[in-house]
């Protein structure tokens, strides 16, 4: 091959596949040019089921007293008892000895104290017999009328006077020796203990705490806008405590189980705390320390805490939803006959940390929308699966 033909021959295989490729894509056809439809989005949904609801308020306390006491003895000496149920913890009835002072002193004081009642009566009667032999000797030879010195009667009144005196002093040494005996003033529970037998203890020293049983209280912190919705126990001038107030559930873990109590609202404090705008009321449940009715079920003791659930008002014809499905504070989705979204405004009763309360703005059966979409328009078509 000569040389000229070296040169052109790949020249001219270049030429040819370049003018096959050409003649290929002049003949291809021309691609067809679609407009494709965004895909509709799959939402799920819950019908609209209107229901009679009892509205209920969350609170936490802890249990104390309704009434408590410190014992205190009015006289001195010398403790000589203890009731075996005067410990911390001990249960006491009502009249029950718990401390007993040494009562000899008293004794002897309210002898005394007779004795000096006596006297005094002699010297009345003495004073009044000699104002009655003053009185006819005057009569019989007096002349005018007589003074009242004459007639003994600022003797009279004095001697009256020291009677009385003296049958005070009797009546307070009598009473001295019955509060050397310090009964309970209600059936209860020791608090705490500061005298055992053989101390001396003076008059006004604190000898204990105690407590009644008759009655347990919770305080019971409720957020303002929370009041709404329960009826409130309010106490006016002249009226007293509610006994029909409303019911609360207590519950509180104890000794690893959550048992349970009934106890109802019967009162509101006297003012509303100015920083958290909270309002404290009082829940009271009687009998506390009785048994239960299930078995294992512990007293609803002084100083655990508990979780409250307080009872409120029926409202009817209201939506239960989910949280989530709020949008813009009074706006919801609403899912249509032809699958297509809508917003709603309804109004919201209440709006807790899941769920919301719809009171009007929705019909029975309407499909509302729980998926979140973040761009919607009015009208946009959907596919829907309902809510489990």
């Amino acid at each position: 091959m000569t040389r000229p033909m070296q040169v052109l021959l790949p020249l001219l295989v270049i030429a040819a596949g370049g003018l096959g490729a050409w003649g290929l894509i002049a003949s291809r056809d021309k691609p067809e040019m679609l407009n494709p439809e965004p895909p509709i989005p799959l939402v799920r949904v819950q019908p609209t089921r209107l229901q009679s609801l009892q509205l209920t308020v969350i609170s936490q306390g802890t249990v104390r007293p309704r009434t408590q006491s410190v014992l205190v003895p009015e006289v001195s000496g010398r403790v000589t008892e203890i009731a075996a149920s005067f410990v911390p913890g001990g249960f006491f009835e009502e009249g029950e000895v718990l401390v007993r002072i040494d009562p000899h002193d008293y004794r002897q004081a309210v002898i005394q104290a007779r004795a000096a009642v006596a006297r005094a009566e002699l010297r009345l009667a003495l004073e009044q017999a000699e104002a009655d032999v003053v009185r006819r000797e005057w009569a019989d030879l007096g002349r005018g009328d007589a003074s009242a010195l004459t007639l003994r009667e600022p003797q009279l009144a004095e001697a009256r006077a020291a009677l009385a005196s003296a049958g005070a002093a009797a009546e307070k040494s009598r009473r001295d020796l019955e509060r050397t005996e310090l009964r309970a003033p209600y059936a209860g529970r020791v608090r705490e203990k500061r005298v055992d037998r053989g101390q001396f203890v003076n008059r006004g020293t604190p000898l204990g705490t105690i407590y009644a049983v008759d009655y347990a209280e919770i305080r019971l912190p409720l957020p303002d806008r929370e009041l709404a919705f329960i009826d409130l126990p309010l106490v006016y001038r002249g009226q007293g405590e509610q006994e029909q107030g409303p019911e609360v559930l207590l519950s509180s873990n104890f000794a690893g189980k959550i048992h349970h109590w009934r106890g109802r609202l019967v009162r509101t404090e006297g003012e509303i705390d100015p920083q958290s705008r909270m309002v404290h009321t009082v829940a009271r449940v009687k009998d506390p320390y009785a048994r239960g009715e299930l078995p294992g079920q512990p007293p609803l003791a002084v100083g655990m805490f508990v979780d409250a659930e307080i009872l409120g008002r029926v409202v009817d014809a209201v939506a239960l939803l989910p949280r989530a499905v709020l949008r813009d504070g009074n706006q919801v989705l609403v899912v249509d006959d032809d699958d297509r979204l809508r917003f709603r405004t309804v109004s919201v009763l209440r709006v807790t940390r899941e769920e919301i309360i719809v009171d009007s703005g929705l019909a029975e059966g309407e499909r509302v929308c729980l998926t979140p979409l973040a761009a919607v328009t009015e009208g946009m078509r959907v596919r829907t699966t309902e809510a489990s």
